[in-house]
């Protein structure tokens, strides 16, 4: 390995030894830090990143029926909230997907097709949609799917009872939500039921992000039939979403263990065809543990990406192959610089912020060695991001943005530019006041590493003069550390988080004033022209919604709310015991086709 790899290993774990000592816990004892794969010490390992199939077939014949044993790899245990209009766990995500509510199928570019349950017209000029669904459709309980399910989702969550985050910017585009919310109507009048099988939404503009699933659109169904008579302010804790979930999906809920696992039967009511296994079994398992229960065939693969960190772990096991993709995600670092008025339910930004100095944020970035991190802890299986655009949009990403590159001489020249100065000479730079400046930064807790990089960064800020210090002295549980950031609280000056970015590129609602998954809380005048100009009449022109894409990136680059941090590549271990799993963007691969070869996965001889 090369001598830097070895001087930022030597670093960490002197580092490490420091907190263990403040915090009174145990030391690390080097376990967890990256492994050399070479004995000579002269080579590293890396990855081919364009080695991963998108597909796997497994030669077998396949039994009949069988159960797939899915392990969730997760820390924490899930929320356990099944419903797309009120969950905001991944995790809880990751679960559904067995059992999908979604009405519209995509094509390799992520835009909705005409081949799902529903089918959607665009009338540009009058800016309304209008949907129709397929006939003979049921739910998993036998009841067939009406156009007050398609509704249903909207009168949720427009709803003045709704406390969840989708209610925003896009979803205030359909005519009449805003007088629904505010309990001036009784009805969203831009939802308009023509007949048994047809909705009509009118918009108060409309875009090509319609086509993504943006504007406002809604693209799964709930089932009015359940739903309609429960408050919306009682539904988070009703058995309709966590208990006795109703779905359109491949499988229905059977069993659950709060937090633990969910068992999922066959749906003989898919609208694709039963399903060809019996049942899916979905447990939680602790990042620690993953690799061993591949390895000892416990499982026939993940509900969720396997860690990159993890990789070289299970890269030699014979009774998997690992499937990989870019992953439409980013990992980033944000800035609190302001609160969330539920009220007004807009973003205010705070004068005073800690961390409201730009150059002091652009410093930050400049100060972290992103790129050693993916060498070092993901295998080069992840990249530095330049862009809160993943590359995986090629209309959209800008591919000429260099974003912030490890440049400690800039760094410290952006914070002596600002003022931030050494004033005692203890080496650790006051504010523009003289006075002591700390930085609380939260990071959530998560696998063997999550420590070690926070304490990289932590000290790749302290080289450039920065005290960094971790919020609660310690990372955060999964569920504990997105409260304290959605809840602005004040112990978080900095946080790091990751997006899962969905199919729709239009960052509107993540950044606009109005969503409150905008978690740095930044606005501005511009900020809000570049959101609404990606998503205008205008930007039916191509070309031109290309340009403000652009735009939009260079400006969250030189403003810097937000440091993307890293892209990530996907990878999906699967069992030789699953006969044929695709996970190309392109295909129209569904949980209705997977084939078991045998009813317990296989073993690894290695």
């Amino acid at each position: 390995m090369n001598k830097k790899f070895w001087s930022l290993l030597a670093l960490l774990l002197a580092f490490i030894l420091v907190l263990g000592a403040c915090n009174g816990e145990s030391t690390n004892d080097g376990d967890d830090a990256p492994k050399d794969n070479e004995d000579d010490g002269d080579t590293e390992e890396v990855v081919d990143t364009a080695s991963f199939p998108l597909n796997v077939e497994n030669e077998g014949d396949v039994i009949e029926g069988g159960t797939l044993k899915v392990a969730l790899v997760n820390d924490s245990p899930f929320q356990g909230i099944f419903s797309t209009v009120l969950y905001e766990d991944a995790y809880d995500a990751d679960i559904m997907q067995f059992a999908s509510n979604a009405i519209f199928e995509t094509d390799g570019d992520f835009l909705l097709t005409n081949d799902g349950i529903a089918g959607m017209e665009v009338d540009q000029d009058n800016n309304k949609v209008t949907i129709t669904i397929k006939d003979g459709v049921k739910w998993s309980d036998g009841e067939p799917l009406k156009i007050e399910d398609l509704m249903q989702p909207y009168l949720i969550i427009g709803s003045p009872d709704y406390t969840g985050v989708r209610y925003d910017a896009d979803f205030q585009n359909i005519v009449g939500a805003v007088e629904y919310n505010a309990g001036t109507a009784d009805t969203i009048s831009g939802l308009k039921k023509v007949d048994e099988k047809t909705l009509e939404i009118s918009f108060n503009k409309l875009s090509p992000a319609i086509f993504s699933g943006g504007d406002g659109i809604w693209t799964t169904a709930e089932p009015s039939h359940v739903l309609k008579d429960i408050p919306v302010g009682e539904l988070l804790e009703s058995d309709a979403v966590r208990k006795n979930i109703v779905t359109l999906g491949a499988f229905k809920f059977d069993k659950i263990v709060p937090g633990e696992s969910v068992q999922f039967v066959k749906n003989e009511n898919y609208w694709k065809g039963a399903p060809k296994l019996d049942s899916v079994l979905v447990k939680t398992v602790p990042s620690t543990s993953i690799s061993v229960a591949l390895q000892t065939g416990e499982y026939h693969m993940t509900a969720n990406t396997f860690s990159t960190d993890k990789y070289l772990e299970i890269k030699d096991f014979d009774n998997l192959t690992v499937l990989g993709r870019n992953e439409l995600y980013y990992q980033y670092i944000g800035f609190k610089l302001g609160k969330y008025d539920m009220d007004k339910s807009e973003v205010v930004m705070d004068p005073n912020a800690k961390m409201g100095d730009v150059k002091l944020r652009q410093a930050m970035g400049y100060a972290i060695d992103v790129e050693q991190v993916s060498e070092v802890y993901y295998n080069n299986l992840r990249e530095r991001a330049t862009s809160l655009i993943p590359p995986v949009f090629q209309s959209f990403y800008d591919d000429t943005l260099e974003g912030y590159t490890y440049d400690v001489d800039k760094a410290n020249a952006l914070l002596d530019e600002a003022g931030y100065e050494d004033v005692d000479g203890d080496g650790l730079r006051e504010d523009k006041d003289g006075k002591p400046l700390e930085i609380k930064f939260a990071t959530m807790s998560g696998g063997d590493i999550a420590e070690d990089i926070a304490s990289f960064y932590m000290q790749n800020w302290k080289d450039v003069g920065l005290n960094v210090t971790l919020t609660t002295g310690r990372t955060i549980e999964f569920n504990s550390f997105y409260d304290k950031v959605q809840a602005d609280d004040p112990e978080i000056d900095i946080f790091m988080a990751a997006w899962g970015t969905g199919t729709n590129p239009s960052p509107s609602g993540l950044y606009s004033k109005t969503a409150q998954y905008n978690f740095s809380r930044y606005t501005s005048e511009k900020l809000e022209e570049l959101l609404a100009a990606i998503d205008s009449p205008e930007a039916f022109d191509s070309e031109y919604r290309a340009g403000k894409f652009r735009e939009w990136q260079e400006y969250m680059s030189e403003n810097v709310p937000i440091i993307p941090t890293q892209y990530r590549l996907e990878l999906r271990p699967v069992n030789h015991a699953v006969k044929y799993y695709d996970i190309d963007y392109s295909g129209n691969f569904d949980w209705n086709e997977v084939e078991l070869i045998s009813e317990d996965p296989v073993k690894s001889s290695k």
